[in-house]
């Protein structure tokens, strides 16, 4: 299979290229959008303000092939800012129109922890993923990107904005911050986010590229 990934100019790509290889994809950098329509799995990277994102998306006119892409059903993973415009809106340095994917908007992560201490911001860190405690996912993420993943592994984290779906199931792993938890892998069928970087997140990152880039057909 191919892995083709988005350049808009809002990431530093060769990390995800080279992972990407590593586990055994073929791998395409293009901002054709013919090429993105057509692609087997697709992968929309990101890093940067959420406005700013779009704003290289519609230049480059790539939002009708990504919303044609999806619309298939064929494997999607948005990684960071990639995860967050796959959102309907953000109030990142004003309000933004995204995607629209996944209904839900991109919020600042909370400045103070529930001991009344001020947290760390931006995240950036590595962090834990855990199942969440309600919605669509009981037991376990098999047969998703998070397949052999074991809960509570670690992922490297760089971000201060978060994802808020509104509908619960949704959510595919919460990440603990401060007293809080933010969701970091969201997911509708076979379109998938994650706020981590996968491609910095040591074996347990290579295996969730791994079991995207073995997706197939409508989830």
């Amino acid at each position: 299979m191919t892995a083709t990934v988005i350049d808009y100019g809002m990431s530093n790509t060769q990390s995800i290229l080279r992972a990407l290889e590593y586990c055994g994809a073929k791998v395409e950098l293009t901002d054709s959008a013919a090429r993105v329509e057509n692609a087997d799995h697709l992968i929309l990277p990101g890093v940067g303000a959420f406005g700013d994102g779009m704003d290289e998306l519609k230049k480059r006119g790539l939002i009708p092939a990504i919303e044609s892409y999806v619309s298939w059903g064929k494997p999607f993973l948005g990684i960071c800012l990639g995860m967050q415009v796959m959102l309907e809106s953000s109030v990142e340095f004003g309000k933004h129109d995204g995607l629209g994917f996944i209904s839900g908007t991109v919020e600042p992560l909370p400045s103070v922890g529930t001991d009344g201490k001020k947290n760390k911001i931006p995240h950036i860190s590595w962090n834990q993923i855990c199942l969440p405690e309600n919605g669509k996912v009981a037991d376990s993420w098999q047969d998703t990107i998070l397949d052999h993943i074991k809960p509570d592994s670690y992922f490297y984290f760089v971000h201060s904005y978060y994802v808020n779906p509104k509908d619960q199931g949704d959510i595919l792993a919460l990440t603990p911050f401060f007293g809080h938890a933010f969701p970091s892998v969201i997911r509708q069928g076979n379109t998938y986010g994650v706020q981590f970087h996968p491609e910095k997140s040591g074996p347990e990152g290579l295996k969730i590229l791994k079991n995207f880039i073995r997706l197939t057909g409508k989830a």
